[in-house]
Formats: structure tokens, sequence, C-alpha cells
């Protein structure tokens, strides 16, 4: 039996920066700025985190 193979980290960060860049997106379009400045912030640290796995 072949076992499922398991996702890089780059992968899984990819993933989660894609789904921060969403969340960041919908903050800014309702308007709140500190929840976007969190959001900006997580995302550049998933982002740094990417640099760095590869």
């Amino acid at each position: 039996m072949d076992t499922p193979s398991r996702p890089s980290q780059a992968d899984v960060l990819n993933k989660l920066y894609c789904m921060k860049q969403k969340q960041l997106a919908k903050a800014l379009e309702s308007g709140n700025s500190l929840r976007s400045q969190v959001l900006a912030a997580e995302a550049e640290a998933i982002f740094n985190a990417i640099k760095t796995a590869r």
C-alpha cells in the first residue's frame, strides 16, 4: 500500500499565506484598520518563513 505523501513545509506555508491574504482582503474591505495591520504583519511573517523554507 502506498502511504499518502505529506505536504512539504513550503506547501503548508503557501496555503496558510493564501488564507491570510484572503482574511486581509476582507479586513481591508470592511475598513477594520487594526485587524488589517495585524493580518498584514502575520502575512509578512509567513512570507518570510516561506523564503527561509526554500
